[in-house]
């Protein structure tokens, strides 16, 4: 099973140079960065894990940009987004960025999507918080589209379409891998099934229960069974959780690393070299 990380980079933690650097040489497979453009004060819907909201939300890296950087002082280290909140990019102008940032790491990125949960975030974005499901659905059929071998029209539904266009680069493969995030439930099940190439379930749990209904609805979309992919994300690792992952088939895991300065980061690497095989 290849172990990755993710981290919310700020200006406060270590670089995304450094990191990619010490994540390469020592064996990880991949880094993963989160986003929020911004945190409004007002601070009116509640953190999903309850408490206050940490520091690092208010001064996380742009994700792409970091990714960039860290691309370009790797060779193997795979590059993703955990997660990109698609409701809130205009769909043309981020279908660009990820290619570009595709070709340039040789087809290193993987796109992990989510809805959100920051209202006031979303908001000002210009979301309307009940259709952000159906926006996410949108926008990625419109970057598909882009990226599409030929020039390709589609006429969204909710304010971006786009007419016959040539677009390029284009991704490796025709698009890069596409994980979505989210608790579990029909709904996501369905729109894993119908949109992306797998599940990123944050922390993990309760995987022997969730994963039966996604086979499913996976098998009821017309979709390979062999195809599905489950990356088990910001993970607080153990032997016997890893373990567990490895046996329901997980092929790829990402561990958190906390949002420190470059002498901690370190430190945790060091102590999750032992999960590396």
């Amino acid at each position: 099973m290849r172990i990755s990380t993710t981290i919310f980079l700020t200006d406060e933690t270590i670089s995304p140079v450094r990191l990619a650097r010490e994540l390469e040489a020592r064996g990880f497979a991949g880094l993963y960065l989160p986003e929020h453009t911004h945190i409004p004060v007002s601070r009116e819907t509640p953190y999903p894990p309850g408490g206050d909201l940490p520091r690092e939300y208010a001064r996380t890296l742009d994700p792409f940009v970091a990714l960039a950087q860290a691309a370009a002082v790797t060779e193997r280290l795979a590059l993703g987004t955990g997660i990109t909140l698609l409701a809130q990019h205009d769909p043309i102008a981020l279908a660009k960025q990820i290619a570009t940032l595709d070709h340039l790491s040789g087809g290193r990125f993987t796109l992990g999507l989510g809805y959100g949960w920051n209202r006031e975030e979303a908001a000002d974005h210009g979301v309307a918080w009940p259709t952000r499901r159906e926006l996410v659905r949108d926008r990625l059929a419109l970057m598909r589209a882009l990226w599409a071998p030929e020039p390709t029209a589609y006429e969204g539904g909710y304010g971006f379409s786009a007419r016959p266009s040539e677009v390029w680069p284009k991704p490796a493969g025709g698009a890069p891998r596409i994980l979505l995030g989210g608790a579990a439930g029909p709904k996501l099940f369905g729109a894993i099934a119908e949109q992306t190439d797998g599940w990123m379930p944050i922390g993990g749990a309760g995987l022997s229960e969730s994963l039966p209904p996604l086979r499913t609805a996976w098998e009821e979309a017309g979709r390979d069974p062999e195809a599905l992919q489950i990356v088990p994300y910001a993970v607080l690792p153990t032997p016997g959780k890893l373990a567990h992952y490895a046996e329901l088939g997980c092929e790829e895991t990402v561990l958190q690393l906390p949002p420190s300065g470059e002498s901690e980061v370190l430190r945790v690497l060091d102590a999750y070299a032992e999960y590396l095989g």
